[in-house]
């Protein structure tokens, strides 16, 4: 078990949340905890950069809608960047790979074309 660790940082777009370790039934508080002391304003792409997520289980995929959800309440986006393979294909499994934008990393993430799509 790896010890959940997330560092926010804010890019062009918008607040970028690093999220390390696992994200589960013991850890989803902490990232929730992290959403929920951001300030999102309509527009603003909020990215979770999950390059560095060791593991992911249900808790921590309701807690990425949750955040989804808390972007659009603010007139704002969510994208995942980076996402590992093992929990894309959790992702595309449950029919998530359709409803979040997924990119392959955080710099195409922030570019001004991508945030247009």
């Amino acid at each position: 078990m790896s010890p959940l660790k997330i560092t926010t940082r804010d890019a062009d777009t918008g607040p970028v949340l690093e999220i390390t370790g696992d994200l589960d039934y013991a850890t989803a508080p902490e990232l929730r905890t992290a959403l929920d002391r951001l300030t999102l304003v309509p527009g603003q792409l909020l990215l979770l950069d999950l390059a560095d997520l060791d593991f992911c289980d249900s808790t921590g995929i309701t807690t990425l809608l949750a955040a989804r959800n808390l972007a659009t309440q603010h007139g704002a986006e969510l994208a995942l960047t980076a996402v590992p393979t093992n929990t894309l294909r959790i992702l595309a499994i449950i029919g998530l790979d359709r409803v979040f934008t997924i990119h392959p990393n955080t710099t195409t993430a922030t570019t001004a074309d991508a945030h247009a799509c």
